[in-house]
């Protein structure tokens, strides 16, 4: 992992710019969501939190405590894949959900994600379900 990777818990209105640029450049433009379906609802109602690799927003997820401890929105810049972001920004959002009292979350993970999950401490339940057109699995993962 580099150390120069930092996480913040930041607020949506606040950082929206930031959140929205990395989410539209890794789901709309590389994999194809429509934006309509990227930026929505329940962004209003999460926990954001962004990754900074050497003072440059990087990467972003959301908590949303609204529907029991969503995972959503796990997006890193590609130049700075494989490089430990996307781990970071699970580890930090896995203890702030610990921290408010969850003893669990759960994702709608990208297939092509479920490994990367799996090494987060995360199984998978029932079938695979296409989401904007890609296929995904739930997971959950409960606190050690």
């Amino acid at each position: 992992m580099d150390k120069e990777i930092q996480i913040h818990s930041v607020e949506f209105l606040d950082e929206r710019p930031l959140l929205e640029r990395i989410r539209i450049q890794v789901f709309v433009e590389e994999q194809g969501v429509p934006e309509y379906l990227e930026m929505d609802d329940r962004d209003e109602f999460c926990l954001h939190f962004l990754a900074f690799c050497d003072g440059l927003a990087v990467g972003t997820a959301r908590l949303d405590l609204g529907l029991n401890g969503k995972v959503g929105r796990l997006a890193v810049l590609q130049p700075y894949r494989g490089r430990g972001v996307g781990k970071s920004l699970m580890a930090f959002l896995h203890q702030s959900a610990w921290d408010l009292g969850l003893t669990g979350v759960w994702c709608h993970a990208q297939l092509s994600a479920k490994g990367f999950y799996a090494q987060m401490g995360y199984t998978g339940e029932g079938a695979v379900f296409q989401e904007a057109g890609i296929d995904h699995i739930a997971m959950r993962c409960i606190k050690h």
